[in-house]
Formats: structure tokens, sequence, C-alpha cells
């Protein structure tokens, strides 16, 4: 189907084939073990989540929260565009001793029935559909009245909304319709895309802590071989070595600037992000 004015079904298949293949690139699953771990667990903690309830994790990676969901035992279906994903996913819930149902689906057209599940949540997930109306429309769609839906999302202004504010000048546009992933971390856009159809919207914004690489400059090399939007940016610039020289100075100076730490041979980031629940009508 297509997913907004003026979105043709080739138009939308060829979009969401660039997206699938943007998150299969890279690491994610590392990305999401050694920076973002917390966050899953976090936002299972936000929507109350119980034994037996049917949960959905939209793009849910390699089950950053839905793993944890299935701990807290409810039952759960991870959901995600790029099943490459899933690999992974499989082999941390295995070790960690719970099942859960893995599904591709396209945030944007989730192949699931109306009023379905007990709660809806995403993690860093659902942001990146480029359509954020029709994901908003959907997480709703699919959750029972009375039912939980629950987001995590980085904000425009912090570490990872500026990270990719950085990036914008050297990436490819946005095609018709997209909007910027980091707006799903700016309160005003998320009560406006839910409007009337939930009640309850709470959002609390919180702070990430990451210490990972001992400089700036390895932080960066770590971005460019593990995250898929990253390396987008730089395989679009790829037979421009000016750009490409360009960005690596524009991407440093950023991590120089965000850098809170002052002890030599380790960096402090901080990253600022949206935890939002709301209650479906």
């Amino acid at each position: 189907m297509g997913t907004g004015p003026g979105h043709d079904d080739s138009a939308d298949r060829a979009l969401k084939a660039k997206h699938r293949a943007l998150w299969a690139s890279g690491d994610y699953p590392t990305v999401a073990a050694e920076l973002v771990a917390e966050l899953g667990p976090q936002l299972v903690d936000a929507v109350g989540i119980r034994p037996d309830q049917l949960v959905l994790d939209v793009a849910a990676g390699a089950g950053n929260a839905s793993i944890p969901a299935a701990e807290a035992g409810a039952r759960v279906t991870a959901s995600d565009l790029t099943p490459e994903l899933f690999d992974a996913g499989r082999r941390i819930a295995a070790a960690r001793g719970v099942e859960l149902e893995w599904v591709e689906a396209d945030a944007e057209a989730l192949p699931f029935a109306d009023n379905h599940f007990d709660v809806v949540v995403s993690c860093l997930g659902a942001m990146f559909a480029p359509h954020h109306q029709a994901t908003a429309d959907e997480l709703v769609r699919v959750c029972r009245p009375g039912g939980k839906i629950g987001m995590i999302n980085w904000t425009p202004q912090g570490f990872i909304g500026q990270l990719f504010a950085t990036m914008k000048p050297y990436a490819a546009p946005p095609p018709p319709g997209a909007s910027p992933a980091p707006l799903w971390g700016d309160e005003n856009h998320v009560r406006e895309l839910f409007g009337d159809k939930v009640t309850d919207l709470t959002v609390e914004r919180r702070v990430l802590h990451m210490a990972h690489s001992p400089s700036p400059l390895e932080f960066r090399e770590y971005w460019k071989r593990n995250y898929g939007p990253t390396i987008a940016v730089y395989s679009f610039t790829a037979d421009r070595p000016d750009q490409v020289a360009n960005l690596d100075r524009d991407f440093l100076a950023f991590l120089e600037q965000w850098n809170q730490s002052d002890q030599p041979g380790r960096t402090a980031y901080s990253a600022e992000y949206l935890v939002m629940t709301a209650t479906k009508r």
C-alpha cells in the first residue's frame, strides 16, 4: 500500500527497500547492545508490561524492548522492516531463555488486525519510518481500546538529533513527504500525531550516558563502522573525496564539542531522549 499523498506503490516499495538496506548495513545489534541496551527495559517499565499481555514491538531491531517484555512474561511479537536483524535477536533471546515471534513488517502498514495488542511499543525504531502520521496511526490501530502505547525517541536537540543535523548537509535529500526522525522527540509533534486517538499522553525527557570510545576520533569510526544512517551518508558522498573529507572534519568537530570528559583516553556523551506513553481511547 502507499503511505501518503502522492506515493505510488512502486515508489513506496523502492523507499522501503532502501530503508531495509540502510538498517541491514553495519551492525546495529552491536550499537543496541553497547550504547542503548538500558532503554528497552526502561520502556517496558514505562508501559507497565505484565505477564500474558499481548505485546507488539514495532521496528524492534534485535529486540532491545521485545526481549525484556518477554522476560516480564508477556507474549511478544517483534516486528521490523529489516529481518536481517532478527538473527541477533533470536540469539539474545535464546541466551536469556525467552521465546518471541519475529515478523517482517513495515511500521507504516503493519500486517496485524485492528485492536489486537494490549501494548504497542517502539524503542528508537518507528521514529525512523519516513511518514510520521502513517506510523502513529498504525501504532494506534493495532492497539486495543484501553491498551498502552509507548515509545522512546531521540530528541532533535540532543546528541543523536544533533548527530543527524551534522550529517544532513552530506546526506541524500529526503523523499517527498518524509519527516526528520528526531521530530518524534518533540513533545508538540508527538501530541499532534496522536491527537484525540489517545488519552493520558505523557512525555518525559531523560538522558542516556555513553562512555564507549577512548577518543572522539575512535567514536567517529565506531559510528562509521556500525550505524546504518552514518554508513548511508558516507556511501552517498563516497565518489566525492572532498565531501568525505569535509564530513569527516565536521563529524569529528561535533564529537569533540559534545565530549564531556576532560580525562585523556576517555569520552563521555549525554544523549537526550523522550519517553512517551499513552492509552488508546
